[in-house]
């Protein structure tokens, strides 16, 4: 019987799964939206009830749609949205309150008043992150403090807490496994990256008991086997769980030191892969974990961009510009360049490498003859130079020479952003024709834990890549990149005023 696997890609907006075969086609996919609660102003919310409904939903479908039975499933993996948080009772396994999405800032006074105290420098040392509301310790230690029961059931020993693939490896395995893997750990602000466990002493500062704690695995990894649930029938093992830059980055085939991806979806993730060398970044980058191509833990580098896509539907929705996204192209190449515009999207503060949440957005170097091409040519522009801006912090930090990077997301299909990420890099840009990089990286994982796939280097050969190769000089590089520094500069210096 022809064995498949099938990857379970839990984002932010929405739940995607794929089917894939031995050979490493994908048979199918599917794909479902969930719904976004915004109970106050910087709260984001999820139901994680209904994030498992959507999984299942889309399973069933994918499975339908490769025409297969769900005993050929040979394998799952599993990836997630990154620093999302659900609390439950181990007892019934009813969530206690809706899972904190990673966009939520309500716990920022208390990140400043852990920065007051100077604890920052140490946090960092210890798990390579930034104190920063972004990160799952900081809304752990909110959920301990403001919704009733859930003390109570830390000192009784019965809450479970984790992020979303914690939640849903715990509900397939009928609440039998309760466990993550590294990149996952690597993200909460509990995790300790060199001496890759929990650390005792971040626990005591967020306040989150162990007990509640997953344990922590390699991303290619046995993690359980299914009970009934869904359209999934009892055992089928589950081989793989990864946050989900991470699984896009092992998808894109970065399983060596220097090797590089850019996600280009609402922000940009970039994630540089180290080795075994664990880089402390003096430019404004976080340190994580990623794999290597056994799915065993290894250093990385990452640099998080806070307004890359979400530029192209801000001249969309809010200038109403063009009609769709990809007018955006045909605009860019109608003029020879931006007429000496630069859109700096700080539309809630610049991300990697500046880290300030002060400044905001500003439209440079406008005159009589500027168009909306000018103006949409401008913003794709932006989000090259965001770009350039964190590998160039990669560099400086890591010492590595990156020749090439991979790209995927929505914003890479746009050949003109490509070319011109190119040219400004002054480095090679690749595009998979693999779009689910992060699904397809969580699919490879599932099959290298299942030994099916032993060598995952084999299946890369079959994956074609479109090439975009540098055709700027050097000076007028120097000349557009002095640029958008220029204008940074005006940009960061409002959040000085």
């Amino acid at each position: 019987m022809t064995p498949y696997f099938l990857a379970i890609d839990q984002g932010t907006t929405g739940s995607r799964v794929i089917t894939v075969d031995a050979k490493g086609f994908i048979k199918s996919r599917s794909y479902i939206e969930i719904k976004q609660f915004f109970p106050q102003p910087a709260w984001v919310e999820h139901d994680p009830n209904e994030i498992l409904t959507s999984v299942l939903t889309v399973a069933r479908r994918a499975i339908q749609a490769a025409n297969i039975s769900p005993s050929q499933i040979a394998a799952i993996g599993i990836t997630n949205q990154r620093e999302t948080v659900v609390a439950w009772d181990r007892l019934t396994g009813k969530p206690l309150h809706r899972a904190i999405v990673w966009q939520d800032r309500r716990t920022a006074e208390f990140c400043e008043r852990l920065k007051r105290q100077g604890l920052e420098p140490d946090i960092r040392r210890s798990t390579g992150l930034l104190l920063d509301p972004y990160f799952s310790g900081t809304k752990l230690n909110w959920l301990l403090g403001n919704v009733p029961g859930v003390q109570a059931r830390a000192k009784s020993g019965n809450l479970l807490a984790g992020t979303i693939d914690s939640w849903l490896l715990w509900n397939l395995t009928g609440g039998t496994v309760h466990a993550t893997d590294f990149t996952n750990a690597s993200r909460t602000l509990l995790f300790d990256i060199t001496r890759k466990c929990w650390s005792s002493e971040l626990l005591e500062i967020f306040g989150v008991p162990q007990t509640a704690l997953p344990s922590i695995f390699p991303s290619a990894a046995l993690f359980g086997r299914t009970v009934k649930i869904g359209p999934f029938p009892e055992g089928i093992p589950i081989y793989a769980m990864a946050g989900d830059q991470q699984a896009a980055l092992f998808g894109q085939g970065c399983y060596e030191s220097g090797a590089v991806k850019n996600t280009y979806g609402t922000g940009s993730f970039l994630v540089l892969n180290t080795g075994k060398k664990r880089v402390s970044s003096r430019h404004g980058l976080l340190t994580t974990l990623a794999c290597d191509r056994s799915g065993r833990p290894v250093y990385a580098l990452e640099g998080s961009i806070f307004i890359s896509g979400a530029a192209v539907q801000w001249i969309r929705d809010g200038l109403g510009l063009i009609r769709k996204a990809s007018d955006t192209e045909k605009l860019s190449r109608s003029v020879r360049d931006t007429g000496g515009v630069y859109v700096v999207p700080a539309f809630v503060g610049l991300g990697a490498p500046y880290w300030d949440s002060e400044c905001r957005g500003a439209i440079l170097g406008l005159t009589r003859g500027t168009g909306r091409a000018h103006l949409a040519r401008a913003v794709l522009e932006a989000i090259a130079y965001q770009t350039a801006d964190v590998i160039h912090a990669m560099r400086r930090d890591s010492g590595l020479e990156m020749k090439t990077m991979r790209v995927d997301g929505g914003a890479s299909e746009n050949g003109f952003l490509m070319q011109f990420q190119a040219d400004i890099l002054g480095m090679k840009v690749e595009r998979s024709s693999v779009i689910e990089s992060t699904a397809w990286g969580a699919a490879k994982l599932a099959a290298c834990g299942a030994g099916i796939w032993p060598d995952v280097r084999q299946i890369d050969r079959k994956l074609k890549y479109e090439t975009y190769n540098n055709r700027m000089s050097e000076a007028v590089r120097s000349r557009l990149y002095a640029g958008w520094m220029a204008s940074v500069r005006r940009v960061l210096a409002q959040g000085l005023s």
